[in-house]
């Protein structure tokens, strides 16, 4: 989960009521739109890869999902450095294959709870940016640092518990991988990115520069992308989808 390293370094820079980049939001929101559109596209070509020749899809997911690692950190160093024309780029192909390596789960979604838990997760995330566009840019700066920290160790917490469900279901995969420790973190991760999108538009324009709003972009982008992703797992383990005979 790459978000939480850059959700950290905002936290650790959100550290008074000085905007660095005041209209660096603004700037953002139209590059965060444009990606979930790309991620929507790669979703879609991923599905159709999966129906066409099922064989092809998991070689080309794992080379997706390490390219996508690779582009990530590509594209974070351009955009801090404000090389936009250099990181534009690189997002955009970083959003496509972003959303071919999320077609799994959305076909695992549809076919535990139907195509209408798509539109139910992409309908929660969009109202949750409602929200929080509105209440976390009017966050007082004892709310917004609060609300940070508690966010910050609630990602590292998220991390270790997935890790333990990963290591642990090597082992005792009837325990971890059972329906109820999904429920947990799929429930867990859930609320921590939705207070991390509230927390986004609190830290943005006191961690990054107007210049650097690609680099803001890719943060919330993160944000969203993992609030949509835990929705979808809790509405597969509410389906009773993360269960193991």
């Amino acid at each position: 989960m790459p978000a939480s390293s850059n959700f950290q370094q905002a936290i650790r820079e959100a550290q008074s009521s000085a905007l660095v980049g005041p209209n660096v939001v603004n700037k953002a929101l139209p590059y965060v739109g444009g990606g979930m559109v790309l991620t929507a596209a790669g979703v879609t070509g991923g599905l159709a890869l999966m129906a066409s020749n099922p064989p092809l899809f998991m070689p080309i997911f794992w080379v997706a999902l390490i390219g996508n690692f690779i582009l990530f950190f590509v594209a974070q160093n351009a955009a801090m450095k404000g090389n936009n024309a250099t990181a534009l780029p690189i997002l955009t192909l970083y959003s496509l294959l972003t959303g071919f390596t999320l077609s799994g789960i959305v076909a695992m979604a549809i076919g535990t709870a139907g195509i209408g838990s798509i539109g139910t997760a992409a309908l929660a995330t969009g109202i949750t940016f409602v929200a929080a566009s509105v209440v976390g840019r009017r966050m007082s700066d004892s709310i917004g640092q609060a609300l940070s920290g508690v966010v910050g160790l609630g990602i590292i917490g998220l991390l270790i518990a997935m890790v333990v469900q990963i290591v642990g279901g090597i082992f005792a995969p009837a325990t971890f991988h059972g329906t109820g420790l999904e429920l947990l973190i799929a429930g867990f991760g859930t609320v921590i990115f939705v207070g991390a999108a509230f927390v986004d538009f609190y830290t943005m324009p006191r961690t990054y520069s107007d210049d650097q709003y690609l680099a803001g972009a890719l943060g919330m982008y993160l944000t969203y992308i993992n609030l949509f992703i835990f929705i979808l797992r809790l509405i597969i383990a509410l389906q009773g989808g993360g269960r193991r005979d």
